[in-house]
Formats: C-alpha cells, structure tokens, sequence
C-alpha cells in the first residue's frame, strides 16, 4: 500500500487518530512530511505576544507542544516513524492507543471557529456544558469561570492535555448535574497549574 494510500480503509472508512511525540519544535516539519506522504494530520496553534528584547510580536504556538495528531493503520506504522522528528507513538503496551474522533473533532471546531484559543491545564472534574448557540453550538466540554468570565474547556484524554476559549454564558446549558464535590471552581484547577505531560 502506498503513502498515498494509507488514510483510507478499503471502504471508505478513515483510520482512526493517533498522537505522535515529535521532537521540541519539530511540530511543522513533522506535520508537513506526514501531509506530503499522504497522510491526514492535525497540528493546531495559536497566536500569542512574545516579548522580544526591543518590541512583542505575534508568533504561532503550538497548542499541544511536543505532538502531532495523525490518521494512519496502527499496523503499518514505519512511515510515520521515519519521518524527521517523530520520536514515537503515544500508546499504553505494544502499539499506540487511538484518540476518540469526538475529542480531535472538538479541538478542531474551537480551533476553526475564529474565537480565541488557549492550552489550559488538563480537567477531569467540573461541570459538563453543551453550547447551544454560538460559533460553537453542539460542543461539548467543561465550564470553567475565571476573573468572572466563562471558559470552556476540551481535553485529549490521552495526552492529558487541554484547550480553552472563552465563552458567552447565554450559549452554555449543563450536561448533567454538579457532583457531590460541589461547584466546578471548587474542584478545576488553577489556570497558573501546568498541564500534566506523559
């Protein structure tokens, strides 16, 4: 089968999303060798104000560091690992663990909907939301308020790794009730928290 070859299923059907761990500051190159061997990738970034020792510029960062999602047959996984950069697979055992298509989709949708942006630390608990209006109605993630704005939060589960973007109360709708634990800022960290990385 050839590289061009490799995203697709016999059926039409796409392969399922894997991460792969890329050298620091490998993200592009990486990205754009796996997208000229015919693979689909995903490398999403932001824009943020770098301090430079005369003025601040804006500079594209990466939203997860260190990764590029990719499309590919866990069975066939030479050709994503010759590629400059790749260092390996994200995986618990033998081979890697694919991604859920609801939380790369989710990801995507903040990332193409023209609001701001931002890798946030990872949350488990907090309030579910839908948003049910907005550039981002149908999304679902967690809610969390910060200096009395609401962010909404989505996580690669595997990398351990979350975005944000803020949001308009009137968009939000809860998923399901507060747990025992309380409120969600009684139990979310803290934006100053670092994500946690594998």
């Amino acid at each position: 089968m050839g590289f061009a070859d490799q995203e697709v299923r016999a059926e039409g059907e796409t392969y399922p999303w894997f991460a792969i761990r890329v050298r620091s500051k490998h993200e592009r190159v990486t990205s754009l060798h796996l997208r000229t061997r015919g693979y689909e990738e995903f490398s999403p970034f932001y824009r943020a104000e770098s301090q430079w020792s005369d003025r601040k510029k804006l500079t594209d960062r990466f939203l997860f560091p260190g990764y590029v999602f990719c499309r590919f047959d866990p069975t066939d996984r030479l050709p994503i690992l010759t590629a400059p950069g790749v260092v390996g697979l994200v995986g618990f055992g033998d081979g890697p663990t694919a991604i859920p298509e609801r939380e790369i989709e989710q990801v995507r949708t903040m990332v193409q909907s023209g609001l701001l942006v931002t890798p946030w630390p990872y949350l488990k608990l907090g309030q579910s939301v839908r948003l049910e209006n907005g550039p981002l109605k149908g999304l679902e993630g967690i809610v969390e308020e910060v200096k009395g704005r609401l962010r909404l939060v989505v996580s690669i589960q595997l990398l351990q790794r979350s975005v944000s973007t803020e949001i308009d109360r009137i968009w939000v709708r809860p998923v399901k009730p507060h747990s025992a634990a309380g409120p969600s800022q009684d139990v979310a960290p803290s934006p100053e928290r670092s994500p946690v990385s594998r």
